[in-house]
């Protein structure tokens, strides 16, 4: 029996997986060699990701402690490195007025203005620490596909500026078809601010590498493969050394090892999201679409896509995806995918896919980010679920990580008050949680259908 919740094809941690960002990766590159010896350290964080190297990144540029990062693959393998590279305001699937009525009012203004606060840190990153991220854009757009999409996201942006404070504004058919781009199912849409676009591998690798100029010790093709405890210590083995580490940072997400702690069994859903990048499109070709923007879109729709021009005239187009992770599956999920672009954009139909990638977003049971520690062990901190919106999210809560573990007590039900409440803890497990494949595949099989009539 499979110790991972997908096919074992999802984690073959030594293989690059074949995408665009990939193959543009650009020169900065951590040194990162596997673990090869028995160390000891203050913190050790499993996971190289924007959460893992955003918390060890901190802490050693703030706070001088001794840090080891175990990453299973190499920096950027999994999801930091995959993604559609949207830096944007998100991280939830509840929405605004639901998080108003579940949380207050004060504690769903504090999660969004965390949002913006996370756009601000990335951006902040890239110019202090120099990193070659290639950023687009300066909002997101979101467009409408029926009349009575637009209606709802019309109602939301108005609630979203009014209520929450946050910059939205309303774009009618005409202007959206004038100012950004046109497709056979575009309604009108809304803006949404801060927002850019970047290449998330040059993100990813950038971080490291500044976190291991901070003085954090990065390796590389060093999976975790058991955990015990030794009094105080925790040892983390890999398959060529161990860490003996006073702390540990539990920073995988969506690749969460479950097997290892007892605790993670049941807590987060990871999901399949898919992206087909094509070859680079002439202006003319724009054209047939209006295309004129270098800003991250989305469909406001249930099961989204998400899409981007890309600086060397290239179009990324994702979307989620219902499949177990083996090869035949994903070959599936990438014709449903291109299908999709299709129909959105039908003028692009004879342009060629050059590049297909899939990963894993991961979300969790109450819908919201998840911060903290665990309940049986105050010296174990975690930080995941970030809903398809890791870019910033994740960036930002690494660093929440590293200032609650340096700033709080041993008491396990102190938490810092600077934490919007709906992200703080371990989240419920999901039921029948052997079961979430089968049910996650069928709820997307009905929004499918759902979509297919509106």
């Amino acid at each position: 029996m499979s110790r991972w919740l997908y096919d074992d094809a999802m984690y073959r941690f030594d293989r690059p997986e074949p995408s665009y960002w990939e193959a543009t990766r650009g020169s900065q590159q951590p040194t990162a060699s596997p673990l090869t010896t028995n160390e000891q350290c203050d913190v050790a964080v499993i996971g190289g990701g924007y959460t893992g190297l955003s918390a060890a990144y901190h802490l050693c540029r703030d706070h001088q402690l001794d840090v080891r990062v175990l990453e299973a693959g190499h920096f950027g393998w999994g999801a930091s490195g995959r993604n559609g590279g949207f830096c944007s305001i998100g991280g939830e699937l509840l929405g605004g007025e639901a998080m108003v009525r579940q949380y207050g009012l004060e504690q769903a203004r504090a999660y969004y203005r965390s949002q913006v606060d996370a756009i601000q840190l990335v951006r902040d990153l890239i110019v202090d620490e120099k990193i070659d991220s290639l950023r687009q854009g300066d909002c997101e757009v979101a467009m409408a596909c029926s009349r009575q999409g637009f209606a709802r996201l019309k109602d939301s942006a108005e609630f979203e500026f009014r209520v929450l404070s946050l910059d939205t504004s309303v774009v009618s058919r005409d202007e959206f078809a004038e100012r950004f781009f046109d497709s056979p199912l575009q309604q009108g849409g809304i803006i949404i601010r801060p927002t850019f676009g970047l290449q998330p591998l040059r993100f990813v690798q950038g971080l490291a590498e500044a976190a291991e100029r901070r003085g954090a010790k990065l390796h590389a093709s060093s999976e975790v493969v058991d955990w015990a405890r030794d009094g105080s210590y925790h040892v983390l083995k890999t398959a060529g050394g161990s860490v003996r580490a006073k702390q540990v940072i539990l920073a995988t997400n969506g690749f969460s090892p479950e097997h290892l702690h007892q605790q993670l069994n049941g807590r987060s859903l990871p999901v399949i999201s898919s992206i087909v990048v094509t070859r680079p499109m002439t202006a003319d070709e724009l054209a047939l679409h209006h295309w004129r923007t270098e800003s991250p879109a989305i469909t406001a729709v249930k099961l989204l896509n998400y899409y981007r021009l890309l600086p060397d005239g290239r179009f990324l187009f994702g979307g989620r995806g219902s499949a177990n992770g083996s090869e035949s599956s994903a070959a599936r999920n990438y014709a449903g995918l291109i299908a999709r672009f299709n129909q959105t954009f039908p003028n692009w139909r004879k342009v060629e896919i050059d590049y297909r990638w899939h990963g894993l977003v991961c979300m969790t049971r109450r819908m919201t980010p998840a911060i903290g520690r665990l309940s049986d062990d105050p010296t174990v901190f975690f930080a995941f679920g970030y809903h398809g919106n890791g870019v910033n999210t994740a960036t930002w809560s690494g660093k929440q990580v590293a200032r609650w573990l340096v700033s709080g007590t041993g008491d396990v039900h102190d938490v810092p008050e600077w934490l919007p409440r709906m992200m703080v803890g371990m989240p419920d497990r999901f039921p029948l949680s052997s079961l979430r494949l089968v049910y996650l595949q069928a709820m997307i099989g009905a929004l499918r259908l759902v979509q297919r009539f509106h």
